[in-house]
């Protein structure tokens, strides 16, 4: 499988980037957190592990530790922009459910 970034993320991906210069790709990862047990983490990645599985989607290198591959592994990855509302949309096929409030998720 893979980690997908549709072509709305990978431009709002590659912007951020490159204002930051000196990172390598998106960490994905997961927390615990919220109703349903797990939410998705977003940040720089600096560096890539040993341990790390690197994704590349659209010209963007998506970073997955070893920890949270199984969780993320062939989640696809949309950015959208909603009246003043823009946000990350992950449609995960190891989700087998979701808070009401589409923050958090369940893996069984």
């Amino acid at each position: 499988m893979a980690v997908k970034l549709s072509e709305s993320a990978a431009a709002r991906v590659k912007t951020y980037l490159a204002r930051r210069g000196d990172s390598v790709g998106l960490r994905l990862g997961v927390k615990s957190t919220g109703c349903s047990g797990l939410a998705y983490t977003v940040d720089y990645a600096d560096g890539i592990g040993e341990q790390d599985t690197v994704f590349e989607s659209r010209g963007v290198k998506v970073i997955v530790s070893a920890a949270n591959l199984a969780y993320v592994d062939g989640t696809e990855i949309d950015f959208r922009e909603e009246n003043m509302f823009s946000a990350f949309h992950f449609t995960n096929p190891n989700a087998t459910g979701e808070c009401g409030c589409g923050e958090s998720f369940t893996v069984s």
